[in-house]
């Protein structure tokens, strides 16, 4: 840790707008002059009325919005917009002026406000943003503004775990290590009033803790139950009967291990699955269906409760010992597809003792998949490991991070810019690195047979794009992500068709993207060579993450050009995605005025 560098996150700042900005450009669409409007749907606190307030910025707009307590009062949404008592008909014409109106939390409007939504909609003068929440139900005539077909919908998905990495990133102005991200997207659901409960929970009892060396923070151990936390928990906990409380509190204390429905009585599991607190999977395990259940539960347990219903420490050794074998099987038969490993993750998180021959098997299949940011927070656990520190050090050499002084693996060598020293480290154990650096020749007849590993060497021995792009393929549905990227990116030279090429560069990039700080020689510099020198400039600017007025500024040139030049460069490169251009161009250390 550098002597600058804080002991833990700073508050949390107010969310900054993250992750829904395609979600906003098809709100801003809809709401076009001509256009009726739309309906958007999601889950409690997926974001609804941040997207709606981004949507909207900077128009005139009316808002109203339902409320529990005046869901009986006719025109209790309205009241801001309409003076006394009016009749439907006087409501309307009263509302003939207003051209663009948001309505939040229509789940709640009271039976008057809602019909006036639907006629609203019917003469289609007022352009209309209608946001509800589901799982709750909702008056008839603001269901019908999609079911009948009078305005489009949009469902929210909960954010991704990636983009909630991002927003706790931007709330702490620190990253979070990938284990404490999954962990806080777990928790949260999708809500993000719960995450930012949980968030200002942990900041304010000091359980975030910096990294050491890595400018990130982590949390490790139990969830603090809160009042606050209690409180979320507390409606649908409360309602439970006797019964089903019971259950409740037997899957509390079975976590992280599921239990056989076979051992619980159905009529009073079919009654919980209903109510969506549990979850049934094909081989009837059964789970709380909500993760922030169990520690509620837990918590508030008595002493000689929670003693009758705890697992024993060896329980969770055998599941332990399971899991390890099932990764051990998935790397052997070359498949690094996802694995649920929930013992091993839970004891992670709860900062129980995790041996080091499991986190260094984690470590590597993360590392496999393409994750190496994971794999490095896995190794992390037990650093002095001889397994671990080389995990962490190939993770590092493979992302661009600085290595260990002194060490002279292949990966360091080839980080270092010396790939020709590096291949002549190359022997039997590192055998598809040589491929992966573009020396398919130190590789022969020291892979499997018909392996993949074997054809991705021979196909790029020959300079056959397309069998290189299968073979990419193959990799990515085994879970070799990172490797399919590469094979991808190798395919782009090797092709003669410049469309096949594009699509090769294309799929790279997108594989890229899901290998998060994979930073390999096969992945840089993969189209440079096809842009003009001006192109070049702004794309990598670009990349960098400058605006185009940023760019237009640095290089005296109008916004305009700067669009201009490029689509030009999105179509050389056979990408419209801005984002994907970190991936395709080698990045400069580029600083912003």
């Amino acid at each position: 840790m550098t002597p600058d560098e804080p002991d833990a996150p700073t508050p949390r700042l107010p969310w900054p707008f993250t992750g829904r900005e395609d979600e906003r450009e098809h709100v801003r669409r809809s709401l076009a002059a001509g256009r009726p409007g739309l309906v958007v749907t999601g889950g409690p606190g997926h974001g609804k009325t941040r997207l709606a307030a981004e949507a909207v910025r900077g128009t005139d707009c009316a808002r109203i919005t339902g409320t529990p307590s005046t869901r009986r009062t006719p025109y209790a949404a309205f009241a801001p917009l309409l003076p006394g008592t009016l009749t439907p008909h006087e409501a309307l014409a009263r509302l003939g002026g207003v051209r663009q109106l948001v309505v939040d939390d229509a789940q709640w409007l009271d039976d008057a406000s809602a019909a006036l939504v639907h006629q609203l909609a019917v003469h289609g003068r007022t352009r209309l943003l209608v946001l509800v929440t589901d799982a709750l139900p909702a008056p008839a005539p603001v269901t019908r503004l999609w079911t009948g077909g009078l305005l489009p919908r949009l469902t929210l998905a909960p954010l991704p775990a990636e983009d909630t990495a991002r927003l706790l990133t931007a709330a702490t102005g620190r990253a979070p290590d990938p284990l404490t991200a999954a962990r806080l997207h777990r928790i949260a659901g999708g809500d993000l009033r719960l995450l930012g409960d949980l968030l200002d929970t942990l900041t304010a009892e000091g359980r975030l803790t910096p990294v050491p060396d890595t400018g990130t923070w982590a949390w490790r151990g139990p969830l603090p139950v809160t009042a606050a936390l209690r409180e979320r928990a507390a409606g649908p906990l409360e309602r439970a009967c006797p019964a089903e409380r019971e259950i409740l509190d037997r899957l509390a204390f079975a976590e992280p291990l599921p239990l056989d429905a076979g051992t619980l009585d159905l009529p009073v599991l079919e009654r919980l699955e209903a109510a969506g607190l549990i979850d049934v999977d094909e081989h009837d395990a059964v789970r709380l269906a909500r993760p922030l259940h169990g520690p509620v539960l837990r918590a508030t347990a008595g002493r000689l409760r929670a003693r009758r219903l705890s697992r024993t420490p060896d329980d969770l050794a055998l599941a332990l010992k399971a899991e390890t074998a099932a990764l051990e099987r998935r790397i052997d038969t070359d498949d690094v597809t996802a694995l649920p490993t929930p013992v091993g993750e839970w004891l992670a998180a709860e900062g129980a003792f995790v041996p080091a021959g499991y986190t260094a098997l984690r470590a590597r299949f993360a590392r496999l998949r393409g994750d190496l940011r994971e794999a490095a927070a896995w190794a992390r656990l037990h650093p002095d490991d001889p397994a671990c520190r080389t995990e962490l050090t190939l993770a590092a050499a493979q992302s661009g991070d600085p290595v260990p002084a002194g060490e002279t693996t292949v990966w360091c060598l080839a980080a270092r810019g010396e790939p020709d020293t590096a291949l002549d480290l190359i022997g039997p154990g590192d055998a598809y690195d040589a491929v992966r650096l573009g020396a398919p020749e130190r590789a022969r007849g020291l892979l499997a047979p018909g392996s993949v590993f074997a054809r991705h060497a021979d196909a790029l021995a020959r300079e056959d794009g397309a069998a290189l792009d299968r073979v990419a393929g193959e990799l990515a549905e085994r879970g070799f992500l990172l490797f399919a990227a590469e094979a991808y990116a190798q395919a782009v030279p090797a092709h003669r068709d410049p469309a096949a090429a594009r699509t090769a560069r294309t799929r790279a990039a997108a594989l890229a993207r899901r290998c998060p700080g994979a930073r390999t020689p096969a992945l840089t510099g993969l189209a440079l060579g096809e842009l003009t020198a001006r192109q070049r400039q702004i794309v990598t600017l670009a990349a960098a993450g400058l605006t185009n007025r940023q760019i237009a500024e640095r290089l005296t040139l109008s916004v305009r050009t700067v669009g201009n030049h490029l689509y030009s460069a999105y179509t050389r490169l056979g990408s419209g995605d801005r984002d994907a251009l970190p991936w395709l161009v080698d990045l400069p250390e580029v600083r912003t005025a």
